[in-house]
């Protein structure tokens, strides 16, 4: 009877693993965005599914894998050590599914996106998935925010990059968060104390909007000097000592400074870029797209935030 036990006991299946990749990419992107709530955003999610998410890999494990000190969220030590596994088990998928799937993809897909975060950010990686999947064709165009969902809502896009004010849980998967600043050229003559000159894109834009509300909130004046559509127009009217304009740290050519502390302007807020996929069913050509954008996205994000940190 003893040993007849031992032996069924050596046959009992063993619990599956769990590692789900949908748990592995959320705890992923805990980690990368310092915060439940950040993560939910950009995975789509709600915050409650998330912290579901985690509760069923910690319950899976039997191990806890963050620890939350003064308000500040980290790995635990098993959490660390998970963390390099799930980031090669991420990767391992994606290429799996590159070569049973990706070859297949073919289609028209139609993306929007504010001009500057295109120029930036997107015209990399639009070029390489383009020679990845050479029979998917990209129509992309490029206008103020609330253009973009003004045609969004009519059906004109199957994706939309759009940015908006940092909020909760709005909808659309959160990519990058943009970092404001007060931008000048050295030719810049600016000591007397009267309003600011401004260089800024026409209306509604998003940067001239919080430009605007920034300086009234403190009671500073200020003047519009230049004003063009064109991300190119502004840097040049700005390169020539003609104002100041708001662009994102990342963004700030050479020739160009930050003046914020020399001008004493206020503190602007982040501004976040979220990408919006069409309601109902997508094709796999927009999908495939959209995971491309979010993951080339997000490791450029862990890259400047790395970069930050040392």
């Amino acid at each position: 009877m003893t040993a007849g036990f031992r032996f069924d006991l050596e046959i009992m299946p063993k619990p599956p693993l769990p590692f789900d990749l949908d748990l592995l990419r959320t705890f992923v992107a805990i980690v990368d965005n310092g915060s439940f709530t950040r993560a939910a955003r950009r995975m789509d999610l709600t915050q409650s599914a998330v912290s579901l998410q985690i509760k069923r890999l910690e319950d899976g494990l039997g191990r806890r894998l963050f620890d939350r000190e003064d308000r500040a969220l980290h790995p635990t030590p098993e959490g660390e050590i998970l963390l390099g596994y799930a980031r090669q088990m991420l990767a391992l998928g994606a290429a799996a599914w590159a070569r049973i799937v990706e070859p297949e993809v073919s289609g028209l897909v139609r993306l929007g996106t504010p001009e500057d975060f295109a120029t930036t950010h997107l015209s990399d990686i639009l070029a390489r998935f383009s020679r990845s999947h050479p029979q998917v064709a990209l129509e992309v165009n490029c206008d103020f925010t609330v253009h973009l969902l003004d045609d969004f809502a009519k059906g004109r896009y199957d994706l939309v990059l759009f940015k908006r004010e940092p909020q909760g849980y709005g909808g659309g998967t959160e990519v990058w968060r943009e970092v404001l600043d007060w931008v000048a050229s050295l030719r810049l003559v600016c000591n007397d104390p009267g309003p600011v000159p401004l260089v800024l894109a026409p209306a509604p834009d998003i940067y001239r909007k919080r430009a605007l509300a920034a300086l009234d909130a403190v009671g500073q004046s200020w003047r519009i000097v230049y004003t063009s559509p064109s991300l190119a127009g502004l840097q040049a009217a700005v390169q020539a000592g003609l104002g100041v304009t708001v662009l994102p740290t990342e963004m700030i050519p050479p020739g160009l400074i930050s003046v914020s502390s020399r001008l004493q302007l206020p503190k602007l807020p982040d501004t976040e870029i979220v990408l919006r996929r069409a309601p109902g069913t997508l094709s796999p050509a927009a999908e495939l797209l959209a995971v491309t954008i979010i993951t080339a996205i997000g490791q450029q994000s862990r890259d400047v935030n790395d970069k930050r940190r040392f």
